[in-house]
């Protein structure tokens, strides 16, 4: 890094609060801007995705003496104590600071287009996971209905390990439309059809409910199951479907 960075020391300084604005839901979507966290994703974002980011945040300029950054990312120094504000994982590694993408509504009077995930996960964290599976496994689209966590929370960020740049985020609606949408829809349930056995299509919409209360009873959806033991009541909803987009990866690929 050759040019001199800006430096922050007052909390009280506009861009410090809109920067803390974004550890939270609601700011996050007032601002539009995120944090993102980590010794490993950090340097594998600036590498793979520069554009996405407009600010690195550090508080010791030696840790990012040998950077070379993007020419659209302006180097920050800030005071220890705001650095530490920000950095709730406690990583004490630089931050990058983006821009949230545009999520545009789902339109489900539309068939679907590959295999098209309906989310309600509440957690930053469980959400986060699941967007890491659905990277991994060829999830087309993630569709975030009414009630879903933010995307780009911190702990949804920490947790996806940067999946959510190689995804399509959509907005969804609420679970009363997701009833009437175009297309064959199909949901994990404890009770439905062993998914090993399943001929999955190439163009689907699975749906995951919110954590402990699962997809509403009047959802028309083909339920499917996760064969266990039975040592266990339920999986983790992350789990189950982790496990379901395995099996659908297995069996037809990206396709």
């Amino acid at each position: 890094m050759t040019r001199p960075p800006l430096l922050i020391e007052s909390p009280q300084n506009p861009q410090f609060k809109l920067w803390e604005s974004a550890l939270e839901s609601r700011g996050l979507k007032k601002n539009g801007k995120f944090l993102l966290a980590g010794l490993k994703t950090v340097p594998e974002a600036l590498r793979h995705h520069p554009g996405r980011f407009e600010r690195l945040l550090f508080t010791d300029p030696a840790q990012v003496a040998g950077w070379r950054l993007p020419a659209g990312v302006e180097p920050v120094q800030l005071a220890p104590v705001l650095f530490r504000t920000l950095d709730v994982s406690g990583t004490g590694f630089p931050l990058l600071v983006g821009t949230v993408p545009k999520m545009p509504a789902i339109d489900l009077s539309q068939p679907p287009q590959g295999l098209e995930l309906l989310c309600a996960l509440g957690d930053p964290s469980n959400l986060g996971a699941l967007l890491r599976s659905a990277a991994a496994f060829g999830v087309s689209r993630i569709v975030l209905l009414e009630g879903a966590a933010h995307p780009f929370h911190p702990k949804c960020l920490r947790a996806a390990s940067n999946a959510q740049f190689a995804l399509t985020l959509l907005r969804g609606p609420r679970w009363a439309a997701v009833n009437d949408a175009a297309g064959p829809l199909y949901a994990l349930d404890g009770g439905g059809e062993d998914l090993t056995r399943f001929d999955w299509p190439a163009d689907m919409r699975l749906i995951l409910g919110e954590e402990g209360q699962g997809v509403p009873a009047d959802c028309p959806a083909l339920r499917l199951s996760v064969p266990t033991t039975g040592a266990v009541e339920s999986l983790n909803a992350t789990v189950a479907v982790s496990v379901a987009l395995f099996a659908r990866y297995a069996a037809v690929g990206n396709g």
